[in-house]
């Protein structure tokens, strides 16, 4: 087995970890030096930082619940790609299946918008 083909991979690999390593390793000798105490602190989006959360620290559910929501709509998404990939080979099975998975996507996005699961109100 003959590794030529792989040598412009394992170049490129090369290529991106050594330039990786040089802009860590050069940042520190050729970046400006002008620290204060802001630049030491926290990265807090411009808000000053306080010791209580804003808002008492809890998040509406509805938030967690969109992530979740799209989390799973996404990787059912996923699942077509390699359906795309392989269609000629899998034939009218595979067309059958993967219509009955696009129905019950469609089936379980239309229960989530009906029961106002995207809604942001």
């Amino acid at each position: 087995m003959s590794l030529s083909p792989y040598i412009p991979i394992i170049g490129l690999f090369a290529l991106a970890a050594g330039f990786a390593l040089f802009s860590v390793g050069i940042a520190p000798f050729v970046g400006p030096r002008r620290y204060n105490r802001v630049k030491l602190d926290a990265y807090e989006c411009g808000i000053e930082p306080t010791p209580q959360p804003v808002g008492g620290g809890r998040f509406p559910v509805k938030f967690y619940l969109t992530a979740m929501l799209f989390i799973i709509f996404d990787i059912e998404i996923i699942f077509l790609y390699p359906w795309a990939v392989s269609f000629d080979a899998l034939g009218l099975f595979g067309f059958v299946e993967m219509v009955l998975f696009i129905l019950t996507v469609f089936i379980a996005y239309a229960y989530v918008w009906r029961r106002g699961g995207l809604d942001w109100d």
